[in-house]
């Protein structure tokens, strides 16, 4: 008994969860004395919930009476760069502050430029957007330190295949902080009220490392001839000398494809999805997806993930948060937009998550004009016209999921976790009629999959219209530049290339490993 061992278990919740129940449990398993001493190091852990007791999935290493080897976590290893060639970067989001970290691992200089402030400073106008209905355009959910990835619940799954990669990232979060359950749930999360203080660490990484983080520093232009990439204008007047910009803006920055578009620089309409936020009561969802009527303490709040065909698109759950609150996500005054997060615990009473239908290029016909911007102009008009049914404040328009199917207007509304408040109306006022048909569809489809969810305590809030950029700026597959402009190198979910927290991040990795072979 003195070996490492590899166990794979399928254990009740409470070994699953809690290491000491673990360690009590695997003496009796292995026969072993209450004197000996266990030492684990987990691996992988997932919920089987199908059956009416769930169970966990664990795999770990275990050894008596002996330390186990040191895990191997990946860990960067980092520099100074003070002194080396400088990269600049165009915000400081998941893909920027990973293509920061990765420069200096290659030994270059990251110089961050983020439009928005520092999270300390940031959470004054998130303040102000949720209790006065205020939006600053350059300082909000969506623009500041880490992105709209700061308050963007912090889940950490991804559908990519490339593991070393995805490892990568997780490390990263964990040296700078992260709890290590992330290294090993199937589904790892961090929670919004932990991502603060990560983003702030790696900032400071950056910083010691000798590269530069500016704040309120806003990308207003591009220079470029036939050579490549020349000058950066900033705030309208600061030029900036430059050989290589990795352009990590997010997909809410309408500006820089404005810039884009008006200085001839190519990009292309990209399909997006759209539709409304849907919030459940959080013990309504553990109740279905565990089976029970109560929730095992030691079990994590329940989610769900959906997805139907109606009408020939698809329509589908996106950023599911458990235990959640719901946030005002506009831009810019005159818009409603919202988006969801979950603190770290997941222990808000609410469920909540995207709900949207897929929409192509024939669907935005009417803003044609705009060329390859048609979508993010569409886009944005439902926005408005949300903005402007609510009384042209932060409230956000809502209906009772049961009243949205029937085509009734809420006579009245629950309680709600989106602090700006509900404004009853029907919501085939602000969806398009090929987005309000499909959902409606789709909502009676996924209330016979999951038994209890098509119910009139859930309510619908609109817009979610921020899944994904409605542009894509194309760059070359094998060199991730730009083909145009030589030194432009497209990155994360602005650009179209990215999807969540870690495929962003990974796109930022990959960038930086790209604009190492350029600038030598």
């Amino acid at each position: 008994m003195s070996n490492v061992q590899l166990l794979d278990l399928k254990l009740p919740p409470k070994e699953g969860f809690d290491i000491e129940s673990l360690r009590i449990y695997l003496k009796s398993y292995l026969k072993l004395s209450t004197d000996d001493e266990i030492n684990i190091q987990l691996l992988r852990r997932s919920i089987d919930a199908r059956s009416k007791n769930p169970i966990v999935n664990l795999k770990f290493e275990l050894s008596v009476n002996q330390p186990l080897p040191a895990a191997d976590l990946l860990q960067p290893t980092y520099g100074n760069v003070a002194h080396a060639k400088p990269v600049h970067i165009i915000g400081s989001g998941p893909a920027g502050l990973f293509a920061a970290l990765r420069l200096i691992e290659l030994g270059l200089k990251p110089v961050i430029f983020e439009r928005g402030k520092n999270v300390r400073e940031r959470r004054r106008d998130l303040a102000a957007i949720n209790q006065k209905h205020i939006v600053n355009p350059e300082s909000n959910y969506c623009f500041g330190e880490g992105g709209a990835g700061t308050y963007s619940d912090g889940k950490l799954y991804t559908r990519s295949h490339k593991r070393g990669n995805v490892d990568s990232v997780l490390a990263t979060f964990y040296a700078h902080g992260a709890a290590p359950e992330i290294m090993v749930d199937t589904h790892p999360h961090i929670g919004t009220n932990k991502l603060p203080a990560i983003i702030t660490a790696m900032r400071e990484t950056i910083l010691q490392c000798g590269g530069e983080v500016h704040f309120e520093k806003k990308l207003t232009a591009i220079q470029y001839n036939t050579s490549g990439i020349k000058t950066i204008t900033l705030n309208g007047n600061e030029k900036v000398t430059t050989q290589a910009v990795i352009l990590a803006t997010g997909h809410s920055a309408r500006d820089i494809y404005e810039i884009l578009h008006q200085s001839d620089i190519l990009i292309e309409f990209k399909p997006f999805a759209l539709g409304v936020r849907i919030e459940h009561p959080q013990v309504l969802i553990d109740s279905i997806q565990y089976h029970q009527k109560e929730r095992n303490p030691y079990l994590p709040a329940a989610s769900y993930s959906m997805v139907h065909q109606a009408q020939g698109r698809g329509v589908y759950s996106f950023c599911m948060c458990p235990g959640g609150i719901i946030a005002p996500c506009a831009t810019n005054t005159g818009e409603v937009v919202t988006n969801g997060w979950s603190p770290s615990k997941r222990n808000n009473p609410f469920a909540n998550s995207g709900m949207v239908v897929e929409i192509k290029e024939e669907d935005t016909a009417a803003f044609a004009q705009h060329g390859a911007l048609k979508g993010m102009y569409f886009q944005q008009s439902i926005e408005q016209l949300a903005c402007k049914l609510a009384g042209n404040t932060q409230a956000a328009p809502a209906q009772r999921l049961t009243d949205f199917v029937s085509g009734k207007v809420s006579s009245h509304l629950p309680e709600t976790s989106y602090q700006p408040g509900l404004k009853s109306i029907s919501l085939d006022e602000v969806l398009p009629q090929a987005v309000s048909a499909r959902l409606k569809e789709s909502f009676q489809v996924f209330g016979q999959k999951m038994r209890g969810f098509y119910t009139e305590e859930a309510v619908l809030h609109a817009v979610e219209s921020r899944t994904s950029t409605p542009v894509r700026i194309p760059r070359n597959h094998e060199t991730l530049m730009h083909d145009q402009v030589k030194g432009l190198f497209p990155c994360g979910e602005g650009a179209g290339y990215a999807g969540g927290i870690v495929s962003a991040a990974i796109d930022g990795q990959r960038v930086a490993e790209m604009v190492k072979t350029f600038v030598i």
